[in-house]
């Protein structure tokens, strides 16, 4: 079974900030919560590189590992979804996370911050209510994958930077970029050095 996943191509995202946009416009996501933000590294520096960042929806996702009420699980599918209806807002999940993808309503203490939110990979949510419902979009967010369709964000970046879907076809297209870029095991060593006209 294909697991859905995201890719960020750094050589081609221009910090145009498109896919976080695209996210609070077809989410409605609430003022102060941020479920996908472009980070730039070495900013004005050569060498500069911006990186479109969200739940990575992981294999193993350590905030599932450490909810202590178990409102984050994985799909079959592979994406990482929620209940807000067992969330407690205790921040566990925030800490653990390497990409900073859960986020809180609220800055406070321990279980006054509210409801954790996230990306959902635009698949809905993780609770009771009906797939498409207006209830599941309410507290969730649309859910473009029951149609049958990509995120919004990666569907509305327009160097396709980032990249949405089966995590093997999405590999296999990185692979192909990389290769026609150069960086594969011959973009430096002695063909780069010396040409084809010597062998090696």
């Amino acid at each position: 079974m294909a697991r859905m996943k995201f890719l960020c191509d750094a050589e081609r995202c221009i910090d145009c900030n498109a896919c976080a946009t695209a996210c609070k416009n077809e989410n409605e996501v609430p003022w102060g919560i941020n479920r996908r933000r472009v980070v730039t590294i070495n900013d004005g520096e050569p060498g500069e590189r911006s990186v479109s960042m969200a739940c990575m929806h992981c294999t193993d996702p350590p905030c599932a590992a450490v909810c202590p009420v178990e409102c984050i699980f994985p799909t079959e599918d592979g994406i990482v979804l929620h209940n807000k209806d067992q969330c407690i807002g205790c921040g566990y999940c925030f800490y653990a996370c390497p990409f900073g993808a859960p986020q809180y309503p609220r800055v406070s203490d321990f279980g006054s911050r509210g409801k954790m939110d996230k990306c959902t990979y635009c698949a809905g949510g993780g609770g009771p209510e009906a797939p498409g419902s207006a209830a599941e979009f309410a507290k969730y967010g649309s859910n473009r994958f029951g149609e049958g369709k990509l995120p919004m964000c990666a569907e509305m970046c327009s160097t396709k930077s980032l990249l949405a879907g089966d995590g093997d076809v999405i590999g296999q297209i990185y692979k192909e970029r990389v290769v026609q870029r150069g960086y594969g095991s011959g973009s430096w060593g002695w063909l780069t050095a010396y040409h084809e006209d010597v062998e090696v």
